[in-house]
């Protein structure tokens, strides 16, 4: 039990793992907001805005990275809820030394959607790795976390900063 005296969503009377049953739950509009970063040299991020890495274009291969992660979440996270999500969207905010990230998805249905927003801004993030790391090496990942939440039984969560 945590500090309320909350129990574990994900764990049965005998602490063994299981699946949160969300049968009885009503259907209901949800969304969540995830922003990350990925920190560089000043002379990848000129790269990416020029678009002249030579993999192609970063960020809208990102983005696409980050949709589909979104919608395989349930099989990369082993109690996570398979999901029909409606929509994912990703924008990317450009600066001298860095992309920064904000993933949102959205549903109706039983369960939220923060671990797809999640996945979509890492993966997005990862992918932006992936396609610079030939000319730096050094990018750093960085304060992948979640914003907002809407929908559900314990309804609005907003990150203050």
């Amino acid at each position: 039990m945590d500090m309320d005296g909350k129990k574990l969503t994900h764990l049965d009377e005998e602490d063994r793992l299981k699946m949160v049953d969300v049968g009885d739950k009503e259907r209901t509009d949800r969304a969540a907001r995830v922003r990350g970063e990925i920190c560089m040299e000043p002379e990848t991020a000129a790269l990416i805005a020029q678009n002249r890495v030579a993999k192609g274009n970063v960020l809208e291969a990102a983005r696409l990275a980050g949709i589909m992660a979104a919608k395989r979440t349930g099989d990369l996270i082993p109690l996570c809820h398979p999901l029909n999500i409606t929509a994912v969207d990703i924008e990317f905010t450009l600066k001298s030394d860095r992309v920064e990230v904000e993933a949102q998805a959205r549903i109706n249905d039983r369960t939220g959607v923060e671990m797809e927003a999640l996945t979509a801004a890492t993966i997005a993030l990862l992918t932006i790795y992936d396609m610079c790391k030939g000319v730096d090496r050094g990018m750093v990942i960085s304060d992948v976390r979640l914003m907002e939440k809407r929908g559900g039984q314990s309804g609005v969560y907003q990150r203050s900063e």
